[in-house]
């Protein structure tokens, strides 16, 4: 069993690693460069470290952490002028809520590594509402979503963080930067919506079953991966050549190749979730 920090005993079914070390704060407040007037979230807030550093800067905090205990430490700790809690799990809250017409929120989150990929991918549907996102994540996972195509990181992961962010790599942290130090290494990563009117029309579910069947058999071509939602006539008209495999696409061929998804002629559309 984890030994208790400031009093809190780290929950393993909340995947709770603490960060400890006051440089890789520094840095990550270096990077956020919080703004008086800006409107920022954190998720997963912890104890607070990073939370101080907003606070310093920001008027208008908010905090989202489903851990009643460390909800009510960041009570006790932060004033209501400085933050505002949510006692509630970020994979149902509606952030719309903390958004302002004025103002777009700015995200920081040290996120649980078991939920990253599900918050990351619900919070592209609040993109209108997100200037930019910071996350601590497990180094693989940031490795994947910053990939470039023809590389073996490059997957589903991948393609659907840069058709909606731009992103960025910005830093790695050792595990002896937490308590208790996680098993792996993990890195902090930007990530900046891009302008809804700059982004290729999609429709949702077709992009995401394209993108999903072809990654889920990587190895083969997409002549035999796409087989049963696009034949080799559909994927040549969407410019794209049916022998390559899926990680030799562009973010651009993806969304070519879903344009040409008809559910009408389809034989298999059971979408897979593997990255």
């Amino acid at each position: 069993m984890p030994k208790p920090y400031q009093g809190h005993t780290p929950r393993k079914r909340f995947g709770q690693n603490f960060l400890i070390d006051e440089q890789i704060i520094s840095q990550i407040a270096t990077a956020v460069n919080p703004q008086k007037t800006d409107t920022v979230v954190e998720i997963g807030p912890g104890l607070g470290a990073i939370t101080e550093e907003l606070v310093a800067h920001c008027d208008n905090v908010s905090l989202v952490e489903l851990d009643r205990d460390l909800a009510a430490k960041l009570q006790a700790r932060f004033t209501p002028e400085q933050a505002q809690v949510y006692t509630e799990d970020a994979l149902k809250f509606d952030f719309t809520r903390i958004s302002k017409a004025d103002h777009q929120m700015r995200i920081v989150g040290n996120l649980p590594y078991n939920i990253s990929t599900p918050l990351l991918l619900r919070l592209f549907n609040f993109n209108r509402h997100i200037k930019d996102m910071f996350f601590m994540l497990q180094k693989e996972l940031v490795d994947r979503i910053t990939a470039p195509h023809n590389c073996k990181q490059f997957g589903r992961l991948s393609v659907i963080s840069q058709y909606h962010c731009d992103t960025e790599y910005l830093f790695t942290v050792p595990p002896e930067a937490f308590n208790p130090p996680p098993k792996v290494q993990s890195a902090i990563i930007k990530l900046t919506p891009k302008p809804l009117s700059s982004l290729p029309p999609i429709e949702p579910e077709h992009f995401s079953l394209v993108v999903s069947k072809a990654f889920n058999q990587r190895r083969k071509t997409l002549r035999n991966s796409l087989k049963g939602i696009l034949d080799d006539q559909q994927i040549a008209n969407a410019n794209v050549d049916p022998k390559l495999r899926a990680e030799n696409l562009s973010v651009d061929d993806f969304v070519r190749l879903s344009k040409q998804y008809d559910p009408a002629q389809a034989s298999n559309t059971d979408p897979a979730s593997k990255d």
